[in-house]
């Protein structure tokens, strides 16, 4: 019976073992701003956030294109490739900002699914891909 208790025990260590190994296991990495991204922006942001639009002339943002993105607005940088955290991109779409300037403006929150994988690009780099 000792045997089968061994056998047993160690299955359920291998088990719990997989188990925390796919709890830490990284976001879903691979996030392409051509084919992800830019749909986010161009639904949300790109309808304020581009010359000639109200946001445009309140931050100096425009949300059209990977390079008017990276470039910022009047504020400084939206984005800081590798640090989501810290990259007020992040903070305006996930709420970590005082509610007058979470974004996007006026409307309801971006669905998790899709500040999700904001915040894995932004991790991976914010590569133009």
């Amino acid at each position: 019976m000792k045997a089968g208790f061994n056998a047993v025990s160690r299955c359920s260590l291998a088990v719990v073992a997989v188990l925390a190994v796919a709890a830490c296991a990284p976001s879903p990495s691979g996030v392409s701003y051509n084919k992800e991204v830019q749909p986010i922006l161009a639904k949300n942001c790109s309808e304020c956030h581009a010359p000639g639009q109200k946001g445009f002339a309140a931050s100096g943002l425009d949300t059209t294109s990977y390079q008017t993105l990276m470039k910022g607005g009047k504020f400084g940088p939206l984005v800081k490739p590798g640090d989501a955290l810290s990259s007020a991109l992040n903070m305006l779409v996930e709420g970590r900002v005082h509610a007058s300037i979470q974004m996007p403006h006026g409307r309801e929150k971006l669905p998790a699914k899709d500040i999700e994988t904001l915040k894995v690009w932004v991790n991976e780099g914010a590569k133009n891909n």
